[in-house]
């Protein structure tokens, strides 16, 4: 995903997230290993109008619902619970009871992932630190499908991307999307930085940059994001 100053951005790249607009870095520990072949999953509660959800009350929720308090993340009006949910239906129903002046919203499978048993090293971290991040597809319907075509591909045909993941020393990548709206979580070793691991994705790899600009037509902000910028991150509220 491409990065500068998160405009235009495709998740391959994602190279220099997180400076001039003020965005946030996203850390959360977490076992970098998954839970057989089932994948964590994600809730987004949106606040509406000029309500706000404060973190106190979040925090109340998760504790009363047996929600990890470490898995909540915040950019804006946007919140994120990224877990493994027993029953993620049930979780929503609560929350819309327990917050009626929210939208929520799951992201329950992801349509791509990309975990360390692709690539050719034995090197899976222990711990991982995890990075949240979301945009919109275009409006386009047919944009739309060909972004999920190429992403439905893209090991046969890009096999240059998910090599540049591997030199970047990514643990897993996952895109799960909700209508027009992307949820991109990116898990890396505990104690490495993103912003040094990413530009490794397109190190002597220009496939890579070909991959991103490529991209960067289908992905646009979310309806508050600030303008020209694609992806927003968000910041864990451990």
């Amino acid at each position: 995903m491409k990065t500068k100053v998160v405009k235009q951005i495709s998740f391959s790249s994602l190279r220099g997230v997180g400076g001039a607009l003020l965005l946030f870095v996203v850390l959360l520990l977490a076992g970098c290993t998954q839970k057989s072949t089932q994948y964590p999953s994600v809730i987004e509660i949106v606040n509406k109008g000029d309500s706000r959800l404060h973190l106190a009350d979040f925090v109340n929720f998760c504790k009363e619902n047996k929600l990890d308090t470490t898995s909540v993340y915040e950019w804006n009006k946007h919140w994120v619970i990224y877990s493994y949910f027993t029953d993620i239906n049930a979780v929503k129903a609560n929350l819309e009871k327990s917050f009626p002046s929210t939208q929520v919203k799951l992201y329950e499978r992801p349509f791509y992932v990309f975990d360390r048993k692709k690539c050719d090293k034995d090197d899976v971290a222990k711990e991982c630190t995890n990075i949240i991040m979301s945009a919109n597809l275009v409006k386009d319907t047919t944009m739309q499908k060909q972004y999920m075509e190429y992403h439905r591909t893209q090991f046969e045909k890009w096999p240059e991307v998910s090599k540049g993941f591997c030199n970047a020393n990514f643990q897993q990548l996952l895109v799960f999307r909700s209508g027009r709206q992307l949820m991109l979580v990116i898990s890396i070793p505990k104690g490495d930085k993103f912003e040094d691991l990413n530009p490794k994705t397109s190190e002597n790899n220009p496939r890579v940059d070909q991959w991103n600009a490529l991209m960067s037509k289908y992905q646009e902000g979310i309806e508050d994001a600030p303008v020209g910028t694609s992806w927003v991150m968000f910041e864990n509220r451990k």
